[in-house]
């Protein structure tokens, strides 16, 4: 491993130090992904790989940029997906020219506050073969008697990947009891049939859009007029204009590597978390560019000029950006999951 800078080295040692010292990482997005940690109860984790793998990075670039900052226009219309893989299969699925593979889903049971919105299916509708191809659907097999339903594709092919919405056939006289759901994979070999047995398609997934209301960690701060804009484009100007001090209360960098944690086999992307903190001494004069409250500005003032007991204003983050996490659960499942206030992106004193 390279040497790591002092600075950052020391910070690394503190966040380690306290983690063993408490179990409890110090961090709020660290807190949050310990749940999901090797160790914790039921981990089942680290089978994950694949097709589903790549299909879920694949997402995951689409929506979020190499530091995990979620992208603006993006496609997701929730803050959480989950992809749950097929937990048992039945008999021998090729007969002839015909595939035909039972394939059951635990879906478990979601946490409070994940509320299911949709739910899809993903899967190849056709692979070529030496001689022809291999064409595809997917059947949903209710309870009981009732008669399997076709799925209709509801999304344009992506990576060869087609997306077939059975959120209106989730109820319980269409699933299993305790929380499963059973699809049939039927593929037909289409053109001159090989002498030997084509190989397997790749096995269709549910991805589970979800909301997760408690992934906003943190309330917004509350804006005034007098509060327009951002100390993370204000105040380089304010330095540099007013010739501001280094000490000044500012936005300060702590990088994190998951891989330096340990993490890296279970947290697939981001590789780094940076999640910035606010150091210095808050001027004695709070320019608009710092966001301060009044209080605060009185506050100083009192201090500077009426008495010097009266503590200063302290150097706190203002705004907040939220992180995307990529991460294999504790059942083997893939998760992606936006998580609120997690990166400071400006300072404030008060």
């Amino acid at each position: 491993m390279a040497l790591l800078r002092p600075f950052a080295a020391l910070l690394l040692l503190t966040v380690l130090l306290s983690w063993a010292a408490s179990q409890t990482p110090p961090l709020p997005l660290l807190q949050a992904l310990r749940a999901h940690a090797p160790g914790s109860q039921g981990w089942r984790g680290g089978a994950a790989s694949g097709q589903p793998l790549r299909y879920m990075l694949e997402l995951y670039r689409r929506a979020a940029d190499h530091e995990g900052r979620p992208r603006r226009g993006r496609s997701l219309s929730t803050n959480t997906v989950r992809l749950v893989q097929a937990a048992s299969h039945e008999g021998q699925p090729w007969a002839g020219r015909w595939y035909m593979q039972p394939l059951t889903y635990r879906l478990g049971t979601q946490p409070e506050a994940e509320h299911l919105l949709r739910v899809t299916v993903a899967y190849t509708q056709s692979l070529p073969l030496p001689r022809g191809r291999l064409l595809c659907a997917v059947e949903l097999l209710p309870a009981a008697e009732a008669p399997a339903i076709l799925l209709s594709p509801t999304t344009p092919s992506c990576h060869g990947w087609t997306e077939a919405d059975i959120t209106p056939y989730l109820s319980p006289a269409n699933s299993s009891s305790g929380g499963t759901l059973t699809l049939r994979h039927i593929c037909v070999q289409a053109g001159r049939a090989a002498a030997d047995t084509p190989p397997s398609p790749a096995e269709p997934f549910l991805l589970l859009f979800l909301n997760d209301t408690h992934s906003r960690m943190l309330p917004e701060p509350r804006r005034s007029r007098r509060e327009a804009g951002t100390l993370l484009h204000d105040l380089p100007s304010y330095l540099r204009d007013a010739g501001g001090d280094k000490s000044d209360c500012s936005l300060r960098s702590f990088p994190v590597s998951f891989a330096q944690l340990g993490w890296d086999h279970w947290i697939i992307a981001p590789h780094r978390y940076n999640p910035r903190y606010c150091k210095g001494v808050c001027p004695r004069l709070l320019r608009d560019g710092y966001h301060a409250p009044n209080h605060a500005v009185v506050q100083n003032l009192v201090h500077h000029l009426v008495d010097a007991n009266i503590p200063r204003p302290s150097c706190v983050p203002y705004r907040y950006s939220p992180i995307s996490v990529l991460m294999i659960q504790h059942d083997g499942s893939i998760l992606y999951k936006e998580y609120e206030n997690m990166i400071a992106e400006s300072c404030t004193c008060r």
